[in-house]
């Protein structure tokens, strides 16, 4: 019996590169559909080959997993965020986070096409920026020497891009790795969404950080909350870090007394955008249809 991580998967074969590096293409046996179970890229899995056809035996398992994109086993997500062409959206990227934190992986933000705006325009962005560095994230701009920020985090990683489409997940990969040549796309002037120009999760080998780094395909809404509306409120680091000296243990941060959540936000130590995500999320999460709203752009002339 051999053991591997599938580092792709495509019409129903899946890739398996092993400790030694070489890769074998093999299909998930009958059991996995009967028990509903499907491999998914980054999972680990012991095979063997049966007259020239491998075949998947066993899932180990998993550290923890994504639905969108569907990868196993990852240290680290870039959220990928454009700031124009598409348009920034921080509900989109708090969604993101909150999915990530919930799966317990690790983000790291990386905001794209600075290099579009004015000096004013990047400059009044700052504030958006030191909202996140605030609460924790690591963060990375476009206008950053790029490949020096990323060297330290991405060192010895099992790592995924994520994004919206057109957000630069494959451009960033090229940046970071010239010798992926990966395809990249425009961006559609009259819709303001990308091109899909990945079309499956693959796991690639990049030796510069001996790392493995998926590109993905990108969506254009993301809505991943399979978790109890208590929760919602660990996924926000910030709010998680108050939470404790709320009156009631069962406080939703809402309209309850002695919230100590709301009087982080009335002092300005959560952020209402932050704030007005959770609230939103909250809604959905209790089965309500809330009218959506636009992000504020504030720093835009």
């Amino acid at each position: 019996m051999k053991t591997g991580r599938i580092i792709r998967s495509l019409a129903g074969y899946y890739d398996i590169m092993q400790a030694d590096g070489t890769i074998e293409r093999t299909r998930a046996r009958g059991q996995f559909r009967q028990q509903n179970q499907k491999p998914l890229v980054g999972d680990f899995a012991d095979f063997e080959s049966e007259n020239g056809e491998g075949f998947i035996w066993a899932l180990h398992d998993r550290e923890n997993e994504l639905v969108r994109p569907p990868i196993a086993n990852i240290d680290l997500a870039i959220v990928v965020t454009s700031i124009v062409e598409p348009a920034f959206s921080q509900n989109l990227l708090d969604r993101q986070l909150v999915a990530l934190e919930a799966a317990g992986v690790r983000p790291l933000l990386y905001f794209s096409k600075l290099d579009l705006l004015s000096a004013e325009e990047q400059a009044a962005f700052q504030a958006t920026v030191m909202e996140y560095r605030a609460i924790g994230y690591d963060v990375v701009l476009s206008t950053d020497d790029v490949q020096a920020a990323f060297q330290p985090l991405l060192a010895d990683k099992v790592v995924v891009a994520m994004g919206q489409t057109g957000a630069g997940k494959s451009t960033l990969l090229n940046v970071l790795a010239p010798e992926l040549k990966l395809t990249t796309g425009e961006v559609s002037k009259a819709l303001s969404r990308g091109k899909h120009t990945t079309r499956q999760v693959s796991l690639i080998p990049v030796p510069a950080y001996q790392a493995l780094i998926a590109d993905t395909p990108g969506f254009s809404s993301y809505e991943v909350f399979d978790f109890p509306v208590e929760k919602l409120g660990d996924y926000f680091p910030e709010i998680k870090a108050v939470s404790a000296g709320c009156r009631f243990r069962t406080c939703s941060h809402l309209n309850e007394p002695g919230c100590a959540v709301k009087e982080a936000l009335e002092l300005g130590s959560i952020s209402q955008a932050r704030y007005n995500s959770y609230e939103l999320f909250y809604q959905i999460i209790k089965g309500k249809r809330p009218v959506y709203q636009k992000s504020s752009q504030k720093w835009r002339q």
